[in-house]
């Protein structure tokens, strides 16, 4: 990941010398279940569990001359053990290290990604009951619709959240297998019972079935997942970057006063610079996503096409997911929300945003649906066109009058008469 987008242990996950150490136990794994079928001395497996180390600027080093990584890798593990190094390797082909581990790097990244979300979720919440009762306008098509409140809409996006941690789950599930089975899975160079010694040894489940790879379907899915909870974070971040626009002004994101800059030539920009980078990251974690379902079809028992892909997508896609998670949390953690104009918006229309009330109300007083719906839309029509008062209008119509008492005509015009069941929702997902 470039470094202005990278976090310090996400890319620790993802570096060479974290890949080289995470291969090294994956051979570390596979003596050890040798050794416990007697194949290799015990006395040499406990050598090189003790003893065995990698150093990956030699490894980068040696690739110049092997042009093949693990060929490599071997070479630097073996420099520094004795005879016993001879057993490092043995049986296995390279796919065998490389995919294990690569399944252990992954855990080691979701770990991240699980703390990262969290934490955002956490801060989604805090700020849904801070602003469970302030009143906004709720919007469908970009269009006024009728009352809501910000603490409501961030309901939606904690429970969009939990869905994300449940698909995050099932990844970690079926990323979470090793394979040691050899250059075409038929276990001919290493046995079944080496590759589950192995795979206990490093915490991991046993593929059921393998060809000289574990099936991309698992790595797709995974990537599918991360690119899934961008979007998402997409979504949140596109309603506060809308709500930002000026006509709006309902939230601003964090500013340095006297400090950041929004602009180069105009010194009041207060841009949603933040918000927009989510939405950029989005966009590059879905083309992620698209080049991991690409990676499934391989030829045969494999084919090394994924692999060059994967080197970038699979860093990058965790790497870009934790970063966006990291800037968006702050952006809600610093959210600047204006209650006051949140009414002055609501209130922009006249009055228009109480229609659906006044046809229910006419509705349930006896009038039938068409002629409540003709009256209410004519009053609203002549308030759009005319910029008047909403409520005037319906007032002096003689049926309207006729058929509500001033009661239930000041609950129709009072925005908290719509928010009345606002606390069961944030019971139903435990809020309150």
């Amino acid at each position: 990941m470039i470094p202005r987008y990278a976090r310090p242990e996400m890319t620790a996950v993802w570096s060479d010398k974290n890949k080289f150490d995470t291969w090294l136990q994956v051979e570390i794994a596979a003596t050890q279940g040798w050794a416990n079928e007697g194949t290799i001395p015990q006395i040499d497996a406990q050598l090189i569990s003790d003893n065995a180390q990698v150093n990956s600027d030699d490894v980068i080093t040696y690739i110049e001359e092997t042009h093949h990584d693990v060929t490599a890798f071997i070479r630097s593990v073996s420099e520094s053990l004795g005879e016993e190094g001879r057993w490092i390797h043995y049986g296995l082909t390279s796919s065998d290290v490389w995919d294990t581990a690569t399944s252990l790097q992954c855990i080691g990244a979701l770990d991240l990604i699980d703390r990262s979300v969290s934490r955002l979720k956490e801060e989604i919440k805090q700020k849904a009951l801070e602003h469970k009762d302030t009143i906004c306008i709720g919007r469908t098509h970009g269009i006024h619709a009728e009352p809501t409140t910000f603490g409501m809409k961030l309901t939606v996006w904690l429970t969009e959240i939990g869905r994300h941690q449940e698909r995050l789950q099932l990844a970690r599930k079926h990323i979470s297998v090793g394979q040691l089975s050899g250059p075409v899975g038929t276990h001919a160079s290493i046995p079944p019972e080496v590759e589950q010694t192995a795979c206990n040894f490093l915490g991991l489940s046993v593929a059921d079935a393998t060809t000289q790879i574990l099936q991309r379907d698992r790595h797709a899915f995974l990537i599918n997942c991360i690119a899934g909870l961008g979007g998402s974070l997409e979504k949140f971040a596109t309603e506060l970057r809308n709500l930002q626009r000026t006509e709006f002004s309902e939230v601003e994101e964090p500013f340095t006063e006297n400090a950041q800059t929004g602009s180069s030539s105009m010194p009041h920009k207060r841009n949603p610079e933040l918000s927009e980078r989510v939405c950029g990251i989005a966009r590059t974690l879905r083309g992620y996503a698209l080049t991991a379902l690409e990676n499934v079809p391989l030829w045969h028992e494999r084919d090394i096409s994924h692999s060059g892909s994967e080197r970038i997508i699979l860093p990058d896609a965790f790497g870009l997911l934790d970063y966006a998670l990291d800037i968006l949390t702050g952006v809600i953690h610093g959210l600047k929300v204006k209650p006051e104009r949140m009414l002055e918006n609501l209130n922009l229309t006249n009055g228009l945003v109480f229609s659906s009330k006044a046809l229910n109300y006419l509705i349930e007083s006896g009038l039938p649906r068409q002629d409540a719906y003709k009256i209410v839309q004519t009053a609203a029509m002549k308030s759009h066109h005319d910029r008047t008062d909403f409520r005037s209008l319906m007032e002096e119509d003689e049926i309207f009058r006729k058929q509500l008492n001033p009661q239930a005509i000041d609950e129709i015009f009072d925005p908290h008469s719509y928010l009345v069941h606002i606390d069961e929702t944030f019971r139903r997902i435990g809020l309150i």
